[in-house]
């Protein structure tokens, strides 16, 4: 990716075509079961084929979008999905369906990998995830509100993402191209940093996301059949559920790191816990609505503040790009766990199930926050006074190419030089020339004086 990150609007973009398929993720499975004759359990497993294949082109690209540049893949992911979904939006037989839903998921799964790796780079990565949240939520509120008054079978939701798949292609072309001949030939390498915190954060984020998936793959049927309520009221629900996840994606992104991401992700795993307990157990329209809003409230909100927690562990997108595949591996157990609770166990014990997995995860995923409470230093970067890294403090302020290590290379070192008078600290510090070895242009000194 490009050191120097352009307008975000593209990332945000390719972010909402790639989540877009989740986020309608009930609607998809509710029409599957109603229009193609499958059990719920069984449309279950379709939305967890398609998200398992998301997952694995996310685990595919990590690591690897820098080196094609962000706008083949986007635009391969971008096809991919409109071909995918298209051709499961026309065909009439579960079979082809599925063919088409694991192409469709492919492609989602790269373009969100490719937005992942542009949100890591950006110097605020927590606001443009906000923002991409912010666009789907929209977007998928938008089709929640239409397509119950549009029929259609199974064909309307896949043809929808696909539709928008197409609408994003556009905005490809104001991301980075393949990289040059030159660049290619000295690839950046380095170690994969905090490789503890980012196992449990990617770890927690998949438990995470198959307790919110399996509610929310199964809350159109617990509208439907517990509440007793029509398509139209629950496909009314949420919308008014999604446009509370814009006021608090929009209050997440107003907010930013001033209570850090400890207090948000904590707290608001626990609202969520509560939250899919209210609604699993809903048995009129105030119950249902109540805890389908309060949910979807605070999870977008949660889950901005997580996918800039992964961003903030390495700089080049990996861990966000591998967190980002955990978690999509959750989503895509979602359905089918749901489905299988509430088949066995009834709603309300689902509900409760599900709200104790949420919790267990809540204390881990915290700490990994309070562990890692900003960005980590670039490989092979200086650490200045006060933990900020040089090398990106150069490359924002046009600093010289020369002072700013080179990725991957080992970092400066610091040598302490002891003086006897304060006038003379300034004068200790010294610009060595090029080493001969490792092709460095400056050492780094700091002084203490008595």
């Amino acid at each position: 990716m490009s050191s120097r990150p352009g307008a975000a609007w593209p990332l945000v973009a390719v972010f909402t075509a790639g989540y877009l398929a989740s986020y309608l993720l009930p609607t998809v499975v509710g029409r599957l079961s109603a229009h193609l004759g499958l059990s719920p359990a069984q449309a279950g497993l379709v939305g967890s084929a398609l998200l398992l294949s998301s997952a694995g082109a996310g685990f595919a690209l990590a690591g690897r979008v820098e080196r094609f540049g962000a706008r083949t893949p986007a635009r391969a992911g971008l096809i991919l999905a409109a071909v995918g979904y298209g051709c499961a939006a026309l065909a009439a037989s579960v079979p082809l369906v599925v063919l088409g839903v694991m192409v469709g998921g492919f492609g989602s799964g790269t373009a969100t990998a490719v937005a992942a790796s542009g949100i890591a780079a950006r110097r605020d990565p927590h606001r443009t995830s906000s923002l991409g949240l912010l666009t789907v939520s929209a977007t998928a509120g938008v089709l929640y509100l239409t397509i119950p008054h549009l029929g259609g079978g199974h064909r309307l939701p896949f043809a929808a993402i696909a539709l928008v798949a197409l609408l994003v292609w556009p905005a490809t072309a104001r991301l980075d191209g393949a990289r040059t001949a030159e660049e290619t030939s000295s690839p950046i390498t380095g170690r994969l940093p905090h490789r503890r915190s980012g196992l449990v954060l990617a770890g927690g984020m998949l438990v995470w996301s198959m307790a919110q998936n399996a509610l929310w793959g199964v809350s159109s049927r617990i509208g439907l059949d517990q509440a007793g309520l029509s398509e139209v009221t629950v496909g009314a629900v949420f919308a008014a559920a999604l446009g509370a996840g814009l006021l608090g994606v929009t209050g997440a992104g107003l907010l930013g790191a001033r209570l850090g991401r400890a207090v948000p992700i904590g707290l608001g795993t626990v609202v969520i816990a509560a939250s899919i307990v209210l609604s699993s157990s809903a048995r009129d329209l105030g119950s249902f609505a109540t805890g389908e809003i309060m949910w979807n409230t605070v999870y977008p909100v949660v889950l901005s503040y997580l996918i800039g927690l992964a961003a903030s562990l390495d700089i080049r997108g990996r861990w966000a790009v591998l967190a980002g595949s955990a978690s999509s591996i959750g989503v895509a157990c979602g359905p089918l766990l749901g489905s299988v609770l509430s088949e066995e166990a009834g709603y309300p014990a689902m509900g409760l199930i599900l709200g104790a997995a949420t919790l267990l995860v809540a204390a881990p995923v915290t700490a990994v926050a309070l562990h890692t409470g900003g960005r980590p230093l670039v490989p092979g970067s200086v650490r200045r006074r006060g933990g900020a890294p040089a090398a990106l403090l150069a490359a924002t302020t046009g600093g010289l190419s020369g002072a700013v290590p080179k990725l991957g290379s080992p970092e400066q070192a610091v040598t302490e030089l002891r003086v006897r008078r304060r006038r003379l600290v300034r004068s200790a510090i010294r610009t060595a020339g090029p080493d001969g070895g490792s092709g460095q242009s400056n050492a780094y000194a700091s002084t203490s004086a008595r």
